[in-house]
């Protein structure tokens, strides 16, 4: 059964913090070093310090980014910087924002959720990394607090919850615009009546994780390791729930774009005998660009054009190798029946399945234990082209976006995509609302 309740926030202080966009940060994992420099020179009490700050060539196992994170983040509320809710609330949540020059609206809500540690009614689709997972652990521990929320869906055919949010908020308490230019607006709801409508609305559902499977897992081993710590402490303790934001699988708002994967190709794959492997698989269209050659948003762009699919009933990249491309479409899916036996017919007619089953894997050698050797991933178009043309990378392989009901029958039938399958949009601010582990 999924159980949500409201929860004391803590938020910035908007009678101390005048701008509050100033204080604002774009999620941990997508923070380079560029943007972290700009964030902490915006403001001093900027979230960034907290969920993602600077590490030195001094630091120790006492003091280090995650000791300094637990010190400011007490600071802060002591110097009333942040401040607690005095009522438990859930905090609707609106993204505006416009991808692909279309105009979109994803609307959601901030709440606590108690933990599945089987996953029985909280699916993923994505398998975790054991270094992420420890960043995130260090980071929860020292601070005893979930500083950013993790994303999950919930199936709503009739929008019931959404249009019950909307009948029942005015004023927001935050609007604001990111660093990404998105329009983030929140209010608070503490009405219990409709809390409590809306937690049995949920009960008998199931969610999917859309972004966060590193924070979702970090937070089950945190909890057990406060049980074995805390053995008086019941089912409904503290660290047995999580801050998460909830949108509805089917809110237009919500896109998925898709994680284009970069290549250096292994030193012994010979390069003529790879092509031509490529055409036993699929068909081989060698293409010139219509664009200028230089102008590499509009090289990423008329690839990523040139692969779409009308029904998408067939399954095509694209490959760019310095100043050319190709367009590849598999000839036959049933080849996946070989190579990929072990899965769901679902996994087996994923686009990514596809490319990591027979190019990289069949074809090229990369497996899961030497990809992060040869593979890596980038969301912009313009990227993969660049990349390339830099030295950077020998080729790359462009993408459509996975499905929003592919995510959900891979979650279903207990399976992972590959690495970077799905990219949601928009993402989450950091630094709206938090919460402190009591």
């Amino acid at each position: 059964m999924v159980k949500i309740t409201s929860f004391r926030g803590i938020q910035y202080n908007a009678e101390k913090i005048k701008n509050l966009e100033a204080v604002m940060s774009l999620p941990y994992d997508i923070i380079s070093p560029k943007i972290q420099e700009r964030l902490y020179k915006k403001n001093s009490y900027n979230m960034v310090r907290l969920i993602f700050g600077k590490q030195y060539s001094d630091d120790t196992s006492k003091d280090n980014r995650y000791t300094r994170s637990a010190v400011m983040f007490e600071e802060w509320q002591k110097k009333n910087i942040l401040i607690e809710s005095d009522k438990p609330a859930i905090y609707p949540y609106r993204v505006t924002y416009t991808v692909n020059g279309n105009k979109k609206k994803m609307n959601s809500f901030f709440t606590l959720l108690k933990l599945d540690p089987e996953y029985k009614t909280v699916k993923a689709h994505e398998r975790t990394l054991s270094k992420p997972k420890a960043d995130r652990l260090n980071l929860m521990r020292a601070c005893k607090a979930n500083l950013e929320p993790i994303e999950l869906l919930y199936i709503d055919e009739n929008d019931e919850i959404r249009k019950l949010i909307d009948n029942n908020i005015d004023n927001p308490i935050i609007d604001v615009a990111g660093y990404d230019g998105f329009r983030h607006t929140l209010w608070r709801i503490d009405d219990e009546k409709i809390v409590s409508s809306i937690v049995q609305k949920l009960q008998n559902e199931r969610l999917f994780i859309a972004d966060g499977h590193h924070r979702y897992q970090t937070a089950i081993n945190y909890a057990n390791e406060m049980k074995e710590q805390n053995q008086d402490y019941g089912d409904d303790a503290p660290f047995n729930y999580r801050m998460v934001v909830l949108a509805n699988m089917f809110d237009e708002g919500l896109s998925i774009l898709p994680t284009h994967r970069l290549i250096k190709i292994p030193a012994d794959l010979n390069r003529n005998k790879f092509m031509n492997k490529l055409k036993e698989y699929f068909i081989v269209e060698q293409k010139s660009f219509v664009s200028q050659i230089n102008d590499y948003e509009a090289c990423g762009k008329e690839i990523t054009k040139a692969i779409k699919t009308e029904k998408g009933d067939k399954h095509i990249f694209g490959m760019y190798i310095k100043d050319i491309y190709y367009i590849l479409t598999l000839k036959n899916v049933e080849v996946m029946n070989t190579v990929a036996s072990d899965y769901s017919k679902t996994w087996r007619m994923l686009d990514v399945s596809i490319l990591h089953k027979i190019i990289l894997e069949k074809l090229m050698k990369i497996t899961e234990d030497n990809i992060e050797e040869y593979v890596k991933y980038t969301r912009n178009d313009g990227d993969a082209v660049t990349l390339v043309d830099d030295g950077s990378f020998d080729l790359s392989f462009l993408m459509n976006a996975t499905k929003i009901g592919e995510l959900k029958n891979i979650a279903n039938a207990g399976e992972h995509m590959p690495q970077k399958s799905t990219y949601f949009l928009p993402k989450l601010l950091s630094g709206l609302v938090m919460h402190k582990i009591k």
